[in-house]
């Protein structure tokens, strides 16, 4: 499977891999975090657990993400569910199973509410909808939102990269995409994957996900030691069974 390129209705210039599995079955979509991309341990082993069983499977980057066009500041929730749309109408066929990893779980909810008749289950690892105004915004400093809502934009520091925009944009656009207040209508099988270690989206947020779900068919493991990523052998091994056993139930 090789990075190639697709152009969505918006313009935007996205790096997508693909694996074409046996027909007839249902393919996965990978979707990746907050910043970030389809290189990490967890959507690499999705690709070759989903190619070994011949089945299809789709990774890609949202617009200012990894390999795609864009500046990672100019965009949004909106801007990056339009992205994860445009792939699944049209780079895949027939029922998909989405993966979301952290915001990629806030973007499957979103795909699973505009597209039902194609998204057949959701597999969520620590998902996040609703995280700009229910867990980033709460935990900036009064400094950080002054700045946010007078400049525009708050680099906020990191220990691992360069500093991370938060803009204005990202947060009055998020509001409008929040589910986390009223039911959630999705009738397919749900697992969500959840470490209570985790520091950037705790346990309780998932909880209140798994009782907005209208689905019976919601699966909920927490993982005691787990942290956000979780991405070590073992969380990875859980993952690959979680997606082989979904499969099953779709």
């Amino acid at each position: 499977m090789t990075d190639t390129f697709f152009t969505t209705p918006q313009n935007r210039k996205l790096a997508y891999r693909k694996y074409e599995g046996e027909g007839g079955k249902p393919g996965f979509v990978w979707l990746s975090g907050f910043k970030s991309d389809m290189q990490g341990s967890k959507v690499i082993a999705l690709e070759g657990w989903a190619k070994a069983q011949d089945l299809s499977v789709l990774a890609f980057d949202y617009s200012g993400h990894g390999l795609s066009e864009g500046a990672f500041e100019d965009g949004t929730i909106g801007q990056w569910h339009d992205d994860t749309l445009a792939v699944i109408d049209a780079l895949t066929d027939g029922p998909q199973i989405l993966v979301g990893s952290s915001m990629g779980g806030w973007q499957a909810l979103l795909a699973a509410r505009e597209r039902p008749q194609r998204i057949a289950g959701l597999v969520l690892i620590a998902p996040a909808p609703d995280f700009t105004q229910k867990l980033m915004w709460p935990d900036l400093s009064p400094e950080a939102k002054e700045e946010i809502l007078q400049n525009g934009v708050y680099l906020q520091p990191s220990d691992f990269d360069a500093p991370l925009a938060l803009t204005k944009a990202l947060f009055e656009d998020g509001a409008n995409w929040q589910l986390l207040d009223a039911p959630i209508a999705f009738s397919g099988p749900v697992r969500i994957l959840q470490g209570m270690q985790d520091e950037d989206v705790p346990w309780q947020h998932a909880q209140r996900l798994v009782d907005a779900l209208t689905t019976e068919d919601l699966v909920f493991t927490l993982v005691k030691d787990g942290d956000h990523r979780l991405s070590r052998d073992q969380d990875i091994a859980r993952l690959l069974a979680t997606c082989g056993e979904i499969v099953g139930a779709v």
